[in-house]
């Protein structure tokens, strides 16, 4: 797995403690971050996080707070950064569960990453694009109507009254 995972965090399985509890541990007051190189899932196994992820370059600005309790997941795309710590110190360390998402998975996920989304953006921009064209082509039929009104004749409704 191409994750790097920052020091403090221990593996369940090498830590000394009356219950056999698999992932990992992230202790009260700590932080992590998290960069896959794959498609991921964190799964929160007990307590509660708060998860800042930020999208890689060129992915939009998707980023965003989220809190996630015990039984929650999340999909983390290639390439994300994650930021996460515990919510509340008091309740004890966080565990929780990362894997890597086999591609027949993600391939929904990408479809719509890499498709769905651009074709979204693509939308926006053109209908920006075609409402400022038309702002302009309004501004021209003002302008020209005001050239051709002269200073004696008077200007139609539609055209500004400049001097």
């Amino acid at each position: 797995m191409n994750t790097r995972i920052a020091p403090f965090a221990v593996p369940s399985e090498h830590l000394s403690c009356a219950t056999n509890v698999r992932g990992w541990r992230l202790d009260a007051r700590r932080a992590m971050t998290l960069r896959p190189h794959a498609p991921s899932r964190l799964q929160i196994n007990q307590g509660r996080v708060w998860v800042t992820m930020g999208q890689p370059q060129g992915a939009g600005n998707e980023s965003g707070d989220l809190m996630l309790t015990a039984g929650e997941s999340l999909m983390v795309p290639a390439g994300a950064r994650l930021v996460m710590e515990p919510w509340q110190p008091a309740e004890g360390p966080v565990r929780f569960d990362w894997s890597v998402e086999p591609l027949a998975a993600t391939s929904a996920g990408a479809f719509r990453h890499e498709v769905v989304a651009p074709s979204r953006d693509l939308a926006r921009a053109l209908g920006q694009a075609g409402g400022a064209f038309a702002r302009l082509l309004r501004g021209l039929w003002a302008y020209g109507e005001h050239r051709v009104a002269g200073r004696g004749r008077a200007l139609t409704p539609s055209a500004p009254n400049c001097r």
